[in-house]
């Protein structure tokens, strides 16, 4: 695909600066960037942006103002990344499958399949599941009896579906996710541990996408649900009977333990980690490695093990930095303390 760069303005919704009738046939980052290209930087690196060699570049109206000087062809956006984001789309062809059920595949009975699906050789669908419109399945999916997969959903190739399952519409579960495993519930008497059945499901509701690795376990009884629009990525795992709430963003190697309960739009930063039966209160941040051990207010950014509040967190770094040359001073003024009281 070939675009000028008027039309991409309008495609994005964006400002013009130069010469509209500069032709891009592809996107890349400001390193990879050539003169056929168009790349984007924050208010960060717009300096790095200006001496690449990319044919065009998205930055941020908020330094439009500033930068009427700039050595490229700019369009002056909004959201830069949001903006790139539709140039992928447009500049990336889609991945096109042959609709229709392969006789490669294998359909359990009493299966509702509804229009437009693509099921592709080697997947199995068991019995009384219900494949919704537009669903695609690739290679060694599998669907669970009595699962439900929503309408224009993808499930990857190895990825698993368990019984009574139910997926929302244009949900994506990527390779090897396992959706209703079941919960690691047991009970432990004279050093034997015993499996508690785990007879609930899990619901993924609409827009939700699982990473590659991840497990999202049922519910011991009821469901454990993955809010609307959330996104959870590689190598995540959901503990079981867990209410994740709407536009969560979940790291990869998170952990979140059963019975836990998050509000709308969290960010749990990579390896973080949860007790379990806690509430999460909504639109936080959680960075990197953050132990979460108790229930949390709304609106914190919170850092280290256990969480605190981030800028509390720093402080104690800065000070833990300092801890070698404390510890030599104070042994210096015990070796001081006890010469005086030798004196004495």
């Amino acid at each position: 695909m070939i675009m000028t760069l008027q039309e991409i303005a309008v495609r994005v919704n964006g400002q013009l600066q130069g010469d509209a009738g500069v032709e891009i046939s592809g996107v890349n980052n400001i390193s990879g960037a050539q003169p056929g290209d168009i790349t984007f930087a924050d208010e960060n690196h717009v300096s790095e942006a200006a001496g690449c060699r990319a044919g065009a570049v998205l930055l941020p109206k908020s330094v439009a103002e500033a930068q009427k000087g700039f050595p490229l062809p700019v369009v002056f956006v909004e959201d830069t990344r949001a903006a790139f984001a539709i140039l992928l789309m447009a500049f990336t062809p889609p991945i096109v499958h042959e609709k229709g059920v392969s006789p490669e595949a294998h359909i359990g009975k009493d299966v509702k399949i509804g229009e437009n699906v693509t099921i592709m050789p080697m997947a199995f669908v068991d019995d009384y599941a219900v494949i919704g419109d537009g669903v695609t399945l690739y290679p060694h999916t599998y669907i669970g009896q009595y699962a439900e997969i929503g309408g224009d959903s993808i499930i990857y190739s190895n990825a698993t579906i368990r019984e009574h399952c139910k997926v929302g519409a244009r949900v994506i579960v990527h390779s090897s996710a396992v959706i209703g495993a079941d919960g690691f519930g047991f009970t432990t008497k004279d050093g034997v541990h015993t499996k508690v059945p785990q007879v609930g499901n899990v619901v993924l509701e609409d827009d939700v996408e699982i990473g590659a690795h991840a497990g999202i376990d049922r519910a011991t009884i009821g469901s454990t649900v993955i809010g609307k629009g959330t996104k959870i990525d590689n190598l995540v795992h959901i503990g079981h009977n867990c209410q994740i709430g709407p536009g969560n963003l979940i790291v990869a190697q998170t952990g979140i333990s059963g019975s836990t309960t998050s509000g709308p739009n969290v960010t749990f930063g990579g390896q973080t980690g949860t007790v379990g039966h806690i509430n999460i209160g909504g639109n936080s941040v959680f960075a990197a490695r953050s132990g979460i051990i108790g229930n949390t207010p709304e609106g914190v950014f919170y850092a280290g093990f256990p969480a605190r509040p981030h800028q509390e967190w720093l402080r104690m770094q800065a000070h833990l930095q300092k801890i070698t040359d404390m510890a030599k001073k104070v042994k210096q003024l015990e070796k001081q303390l006890a010469a005086l009281e030798k004196k004495e």
